[in-house]
This record gives C-alpha cells, structure tokens and sequence, in this order.
C-alpha cells in the first residue's frame, strides 16, 4: 500500500512500487483529467506537478513519491472557478481535439509560477508538450492572457494588504 498526497488529500494505493503514477491516478484512483499519449513522456499529455514541477506522470514510479505533492488538472478549479489559464485556454478557442490540454495547461501554469511574464520564446522552452492540431498560437496566445490576469490579481491582493 503506498500513500499518495494528490490535490491536497491522501490517496492510499495497493499497487506495486514500479507503477506508473499516470496510471495510479487514472485506474486506481479514478482521475482521468491526466491522458495517456505516448508512454515515453515525450507527448506530455500526462504533465502534472510534483512539488509544483511539471512533470510527465507517465515514467514516474509512484514509489519514488514518498512525502512529495501531487497536483491534477483537476486541482486547477478552486471554489468553482476556474483557473485564469484554463479561462484563457476556452476564450483563445486553444482547444480542437483537446486531448493534450490537460497536461499544456498543467506545464502552463508550471511556467506561469515561475515566470509570470514569459515571452514567446519562454513559452516555446517551457511548453514542449505535442499539440497534434497544432493551436500553438493560440496556446501562446492564452499562456499571455493568463499571465496578465494572474499578475493583475496579484497586484490586487496586494493592495487590499
């Protein structure tokens, strides 16, 4: 049995050390916001963040993540908001297919944590999951917009202090 800390609770899971962690979350413990694309964590379809560090679920053994964070896309909505990349993500249209947007908004906000005014080619460097539809404009293009409403939020809260 081993002891998952994903999007703030415990998860105990009865699998084997070596399991990939993409699918303890998808088939054990039953949160399919993270995708399977490629196995070989090229794709990135299956990004989360583990301590905040986007990373690809797919290679990971859960047996290396004993007292770390796990974060889904599903941890993204808080209070029934959504995330202002994911409100980005749905006002730029950056989805056609939408099966590698879960993990592109997850190394979105990864990116966003760290550099809160990325340019395009920090975008690029950052974000090198496979859109098959190729929307990476517009994945440029909402990673921007999401960038200004999280520093306009910020520069809100501190001002209320």
């Amino acid at each position: 049995m081993i002891a998952l800390s994903i999007n703030g609770k415990t998860h105990n899971a009865d699998v084997e050390d070596d399991t990939p962690l993409l699918w303890v979350l998808r088939d054990t413990i039953g949160l399919t916001g993270t995708k399977y694309g490629c196995g070989i964590a090229q794709c990135g379809a299956c990004t989360v963040h583990i301590d905040g560090v986007a990373t690809r679920s797919c290679q990971v053994p859960v047996g290396t993540l004993g007292g770390r964070k796990v974060a889904t896309i599903e941890s993204l909505v808080q209070d029934g908001r959504l995330h202002p990349v994911q409100q980005a993500w749905l006002e730029h249209d950056v989805p056609q297919c939408g099966y590698c947007q879960s993990g592109m908004m997850m190394a979105a906000v990864a990116l966003l944590a760290e550099n809160p005014k990325p340019t395009d080619s920090d975008i690029d460097a950052a974000l090198t999951n496979i859109c098959r539809c190729g929307t990476y404009q517009r994945i440029r293009s909402a990673v921007h917009a999401a960038a200004g409403r999280i520093r306009e939020a910020t520069g809100r809260a501190a001002s209320a202090k």
